[in-house]
């Protein structure tokens, strides 16, 4: 059964919606330009950064355009059951991005280790044992 007030009513439409969060991006990069000043004139150039792929950034783009979708990746009350290859699908898409990104140095690597789940880990053990066979005390 179908939710009556269904934003989208196929994968396509969704997938359609990605693509256009994802061109969104690039004006998005222009709000985080960098200026540098290159060659012997020192002529001004603006670096735009690669903008990283986020669910919650989908999430919103789709708020402003669209309307709240978070339930079709919940699938909220098995309504959105006919999603969840094309919401998966997106998620993995994302999550790539995100740690390509990190291993080539365009995005922070740390933080998309921590956001994708891939973070090394130490686990360190230290067990101390104090024993009382040392202290003697007599008491008259």
């Amino acid at each position: 059964m179908a939710h009556p007030t269904r934003i989208f009513h196929n994968e396509l439409e969704i997938s359609k919606a990605f693509e256009e969060y994802k061109e969104s991006l690039k004006e998005e990069a222009k709000k985080w330009g960098k200026v540098q000043y290159v060659g012997k004139d020192g002529k001004q150039v603006i670096d735009y950064p690669n903008m990283p792929y986020t669910l919650e950034g989908f999430y919103i783009y789709c708020r402003k355009h669209y309307g709240e979708i978070r339930q079709y990746f919940l699938n909220q009350d098995n309504l959105y059951t006919d999603f969840i290859t094309i919401c998966h699908a997106i998620k993995e898409e994302i999550r790539q991005n995100q740690i390509t990104g990190g291993l080539l140095g365009f995005y922070n690597p740390s933080i998309t280790q921590r956001l994708n789940g891939l973070a090394d880990t130490t686990k360190n053990e230290t067990t101390l044992k104090i024993g009382v066979d040392a202290i003697e005390e007599k008491y008259e």
